[in-house]
């Protein structure tokens, strides 16, 4: 087992990697201490695949189980669904010595860790990501949200989990586009982060693409230790510093808003918004800003190359060919929904944007017409 310590001082936690693992959830539950009740949360597509195998670890450890099932999607981040598990933990005897147990993928985990967070003002919350953006990306670090019809995760909290608990072996059951869509994910890292990651995906792209489980656990291990680092230097976005784990994001909320959520996986957004954000950084770098002097075309065609060897969209022209045309899919229209993004301040737009080969910076103040003309 791979252990990665999440260091928040009384908020720290493990993030335990291990094939094979689900069957110890009962044990890592009950070492939390004093639990009344645990209250596991997942979808219906998760339910018939590892529902009763982990069901059935926390019941042999003697603790009190109660399932909900919600329906699968990026809709069950909802107002309605929240209010749901609310009447739900509540009509079920939770109380603040319960644990809310997310089992599932991205939506499971920020929608659970949400009610969490809120429910008699925060009760426990343990993590156990059945998809690969979940293991690398959203299960670590406590964001926890909801959608609004008009902003993706734009209700929410930082609420970190009292653990972790990730099996790599579960990703062989994930359907090829959820297993691509973690890979958005997985290239941002290296593409942002670690050069020396990002050399190595490019060696082994037959393997991942092949889903080799060995190879899978080291590079969910390697996405882990760099979020934590960085969430343990910024843990509530304060300083600037984790934000730059959103590499491609906000071109990547803009296409996912625009084309309804759930409409495209996540990582597709990410993988497109990180070329697109390559792209905005070549051409500040075209008038003057030295900082984007390493990103020219030779750096964002190799993005691109690794991008398509492992079959994901690098352009929107490739959404459109998938799953069809949308006008709403403008320049005009990305940049007035990008507007309302999270990391807008005072109206102006804000993105992160690379400087060489694993790293980046956080860059305030951009003129539209320059996100214009490299949507153009």
């Amino acid at each position: 087992m791979i252990s990665i310590p999440v260091e928040l001082k009384d908020r720290s936690y493990d993030v335990d990697i291990e094939s094979h693992s689900l069957e110890r959830a009962g044990v890592a539950l009950a070492s939390l201490g004093s639990v009344s009740r645990v209250l596991l949360v997942m979808d219906d597509n998760v339910e018939p695949l590892y529902g009763e195998r982990v069901s059935s670890a926390i019941v042999d450890r003697g603790l009190d189980l109660d399932v909900v099932v919600i329906p699968a999607g990026e809709e069950s981040k909802s107002i309605d669904v929240a209010y749901s598990l609310w009447e739900h933990f509540l009509d079920c005897g939770a109380d603040r010595h319960s644990v809310a147990v997310a089992l599932g993928g991205g939506v499971v985990g920020d929608l659970t860790g949400f009610v969490a967070a809120t429910y008699q003002r925060g009760i426990r919350f343990y993590q156990i990501p059945t998809t690969l953006l979940a293991q690398v990306d959203s299960s670590v670090g406590g964001k926890t949200a909801i959608d609004l019809p008009k902003g993706k995760n734009m209700v929410g909290a930082f609420y970190q989990p009292s653990g972790v608990m990730i099996d790599p072996e579960v990703l062989q059951s994930l359907p090829d586009d959820q297993y691509r869509s973690g890979l958005g994910e997985v290239i941002k890292y290296g593409a942002s982060l670690d050069k020396t990651f990002f050399e190595t995906l490019e060696k082994q792209v037959e393997q991942i693409n092949a889903r080799d489980s060995d190879i899978l656990g080291k590079i969910v291990a390697q996405c882990c230790r760099l979020k934590a680092k960085i969430v343990a230097e910024d843990e509530k976005e304060i300083s600037g510093r984790r934000a730059v784990l959103n590499y491609g994001h906000t071109f990547g909320h803009a296409i996912e808003t625009t084309l309804g959520y759930g409409t495209i996986p996540h990582g597709f957004g990410v993988s497109i918004g990180s070329i697109l954000a390559a792209r905005l950084a070549a051409r500040l770098a075209s008038k003057g800003d030295k900082r984007f002097n390493s990103i020219d075309e030779t750096w964002i065609n190799r993005q691109i190359e690794l991008t398509q060897k492992l079959h994901l969209p690098a352009f929107l022209a490739d959404l459109g060919r998938r799953f069809g045309d949308s006008p709403e899919t403008s320049p005009q229209r990305l940049v007035e929904l990008m507007s309302t993004d999270k990391k807008t301040e005072f109206g102006k737009l804000n993105f992160i944007l690379p400087t060489s080969l694993g790293e980046c910076v956080y860059l305030r103040g951009i003129a539209p017409e320059d996100v214009l003309a490299v949507l153009t």
